[in-house]
């Protein structure tokens, strides 16, 4: 993977930030995979002062969290969109990247005696078996932005636990929605306009090359009343403008202008009703990228 956008040291390159590194990190340990983080040196054969200070970053957070990465296996719990784990004899370190700004995290039951529970950067951490799983939950004052590490330990080795999915839902009206787009990255369907509302922040709506104008619309099936919104842009800083749009009639309908978007953009608003949503990119560079458009209700 590489640090920038490419493979050889770019001027003014976008570099990727320490969240998105750590997740990179995290998921690829959790994968039980190993990563090799490049950097490109300058003409002259110095490391960019940006791009050394990430790394400085990426290794301060290693020395107070490679516990949970070095000389770890991935699993139980498979990587995804909410974050991934890693495990250790009897200790399983669940690593929280992302909690849509809920406090709990449903897991599948792992078939094992949990007998303690706790959270290395101080703080509670609460455990409770249900019918659904394992529901972990943390107060927001003790999750971090970065990576929340909650600490299990069972009653014998992890290693013997299959492989477990867990299912995370935001909530978004949006979510498994039917979508269109004015334009797709090559017309590849991995990169589809339903990409953007599949839960999932590991795929993306994308558009080729190029792209400084675009729309992605969803159809919410009927209907509904909401008043936030949550963008997740894939490579912050391409998107220049854009307005969020409904559908009244034939006419489309602008309830919120912003001048850029990023990682995990939010976004409140007063109340709108509409069936037909759509994201209106006035203008980019690159071809704009989304990870995830979520709608939500004020209820």
């Amino acid at each position: 993977m590489t640090l920038g956008t490419q493979w050889s040291w770019k001027p003014n390159d976008n570099i990727k930030s320490l969240k998105e590194c750590i997740d990179i990190l995290v998921k690829c340990v959790g994968g039980d995979g190993n990563l090799l983080l490049n950097v490109g040196p300058m003409p002259d054969g110095r490391i960019e002062p940006r791009q050394v200070e990430r790394l400085l970053e990426i290794g301060k957070w290693l020395e107070k969290n490679g516990q949970t990465i070095y000389g770890t296996r991935g699993g139980p719990f498979k990587p995804g969109s909410w974050g991934a784990s890693t495990y250790k004899g009897n200790t399983i370190f669940v690593h929280i990247l992302n909690w849509q700004g809920k406090d709990t995290l449903t897991l599948p039951d792992i078939g094992k005696k949990i007998l303690k529970s706790s959270l290395p950067g101080g703080g509670s951490v609460t455990i409770e078996k249900t019918e659904e799983g394992i529901n972990l939950a943390v107060p927001k004052q003790n999750q971090d932005s970065l990576d929340t590490i909650v600490v299990l330990q069972i009653d014998s080795d992890a290693a013997s636990i299959e492989p477990l999915d867990v299912k995370f839902r935001s909530g978004s009206l949006a979510a498994g929605k039917k979508a269109i787009a004015s334009n797709v990255f090559q017309n590849q369907n991995g990169h589809s306009a339903d990409k953007a509302f599949d839960d999932d922040f590991d795929t993306r709506w994308a558009t080729d090359f190029g792209v400084s104008e675009c729309w992605l619309e969803v159809d919410l099936g009927e209907v509904r009343q909401f008043s936030s919104v949550m963008i997740d842009e894939a490579y912050a800083g391409r998107v220049k403008s854009f307005e969020l749009q409904y559908k009244d009639g034939s006419e489309w309908k602008t309830f919120y202008k912003g001048e850029g978007i990023g990682e995990k953009f939010k976004a409140e608003f007063e109340p709108v009703k509409a069936r037909y949503v759509r994201l209106f990119v006035k203008q980019a560079s690159e071809g704009p990228t989304i990870n995830e458009f979520q709608i939500f209700s004020d209820k």
